[in-house]
């Protein structure tokens, strides 16, 4: 992916132009996108570290990292996305091989976790997660647990 940079950095670590990118991106895609009026913000972010990808000067893809024991008792990724003007185009696929490696280096024989929404399970399927079996609404959104 040409001019694609990619950043991973913990809450602390983002400065204010960042940190103001990130969130308006998952609010356009979690809030306005997918018309669901739930806060955003959560006392996550403080204990994440953000992985995101800029293309031309705008935020591209990004989530959420997070240690075991944090917010699972495995390793987990959350707050995936890519942004709308750039999908289609593999971005999706290379922010969680990014992911899965950070963690896999970071945390090595720990599983990882995710909340994927029902749609995207076949995505994540694909990147070698499985479903656990349990589904859930989570801001009134069919979601299903995995693991990989």
């Amino acid at each position: 992916m040409n001019n694609v940079q990619w950043f991973n950095k913990s809450f602390e670590e983002l400065t204010t132009t960042e940190l103001y990118g990130l969130l308006r991106s998952r609010v356009d895609v979690f809030v306005v996108e997918q018309h669901c009026p739930y806060p955003e913000l959560d006392q996550w972010d403080q204990k994440a570290t953000h992985l995101w990808a800029e293309k031309q000067g705008h935020i591209a893809a990004y989530c959420r990292l997070f240690a075991p024991g944090v917010r699972f008792e495995n390793a987990s990724i959350g707050r995936v996305l890519t942004t709308t003007p750039f999908r289609r185009q593999e971005l999706g696929k290379q922010l969680m091989t990014r992911a899965l490696e950070i963690l896999d280096s970071a945390y090595p024989g720990h599983k990882v976790q995710i909340s994927a929404q029902d749609y995207l399970l076949e995505f994540y399927s694909r990147l070698g997660f499985v479903s656990t079996g349990k589904q859930y609404l989570e801001d009134g959104i069919p979601h299903s647990e995995m693991i990989r």
